[in-house]
């Protein structure tokens, strides 16, 4: 399972495969990272030498993280002074590829260690709906792009990879639930690490006006081209059924469940929500130069990056299967030429949260 969505360094979008996953993932973040620097200029800071920590959720290859941490080191230099240590850990599962994030943060010109010499960095392997990191230490806590990946698939889907898409009623209640349970452990445990007056900046998955998690287009590529594989015979039936995409978006009122009906769950309440549909990045460009081939493929990188690594999953041989390069190179191609020839502007419904750890006196 994963517990993030792998992105890289924007760069322009005639540019390399992983850079339209980025491109796009950024355009949500624009409010978050407005939200994090607030966050940051109204946060309880510790004395020195005990270093102001902040925490990273779901940190995936770190592009996601350097902006908004960034912005908030800048907000925090301004009330403490230049050699205040900040402590920053990224998290993410045990398998995530740790390596790549450490280069992230070490050698991208936008990285927050470039501009602040008393900034430190450091990382762990765990999941991110269980408790990570002490008790009441973590001042500021920014996720995005994570929380909409469940712990685990509840129940297999028979007639879709997404069960958004899906007829199965029994499998709906499963993902729901899963939903419910996933999004309260992830609030719970963030309230422990909280420290008192502490904000967490959430930014994830909502649902569009049909009760959908966007992205239908995309979806509906996917499953297409993969059936087209089936056909073809690089994929077997079986293995079609075993692929499934176990992300949700949630309402408005699935966020706010944990913390009724008193407002408050683990010390903490809700400081602000918006839902919002961010930007389709590679439409706007698709409407300036009307290339849809280019469209279709900025399309199939970011899937690439961000939700092939999970169907390869379904594969008999796992994502270390002989045939995964292959089966997954032919899925790019075939939902690239699937978008190119049915260009339509995708719906990304988003959900920009701030908790506050209010004091046990408040």
């Amino acid at each position: 399972m994963r517990e993030s969505s792998i992105v890289v360094r924007p760069q322009p979008m005639d540019s390399a495969t992983y850079t339209a996953s980025s491109r796009l993932q950024a355009s949500g973040l624009r409010s978050g990272i407005t939200l994090f620097e607030r966050a940051a200029t109204s946060v309880p800071l510790p004395r020195p030498p005990q270093p102001i920590a902040i925490a990273d959720y779901g940190a995936a290859t770190g592009y996601n993280s350097l902006l908004p941490i960034g912005a908030a080191i800048a907000a925090i230099r301004a009330r403490t002074r230049s050699d205040h240590a900040v402590l920053v850990t990224h998290t993410d599962l045990p398998s995530n590829d740790f390596t790549a994030l450490f280069t992230t943060i070490t050698e991208d010109q936008d990285s927050y260690l470039a501009n602040d010499a008393a900034t430190f960095a450091s990382a762990v392997g765990r999941s991110f709906y269980k408790q990570i990191l002490p008790s009441e230490s973590i001042a500021l806590g920014w996720s995005s792009w994570a929380t909409h990946w469940l712990s685990r698939v509840p129940a297999p889907i028979a007639d879709h990879i997404h069960i958004a898409h899906s007829a199965d009623e029994a499998a709906r209640r499963a993902y729901a639930h899963q939903a419910a349970l996933d999004w309260h452990d992830f609030v719970a445990f963030r309230g422990r690490e909280l420290a008192p007056g502490g904000r967490l900046v959430v930014i994830t998955l909502g649902l569009d006006a049909a009760g959908l998690p966007g992205f239908a287009g995309l979806m509906q590529a996917i499953l297409a081209s993969l059936k087209r594989l089936v056909t073809d015979g690089m994929l077997d039936a079986k293995e079609l059924g075993q692929m499934v995409i176990p992300t949700v978006g949630r309402t408005e009122k699935e966020f706010l469940a944990p913390f009724a009906p008193s407002g408050r769950f683990e010390g903490l309440s809700v400081e602000h929500l918006d839902l919002f549909n961010a930007e389709d990045l590679f439409w706007s460009r698709y409407i300036l130069d009307r290339d849809a081939a280019k469209l279709g493929m900025a399309w199939a990188a970011f899937a690439r990056a961000a939700i092939f690594p999970t169907i390869a999953a379904g594969l008999d041989g796992g994502i270390a299967d002989p045939r995964a390069g292959a089966v997954l190179d032919a899925l790019q191609s075939g939902v690239a030429t699937y978008i190119a020839q049915a260009a339509e502007e995708m719906t990304i419904p988003l959900a920009a949260i701030v908790l506050v750890k209010r004091p046990k006196s408040a």
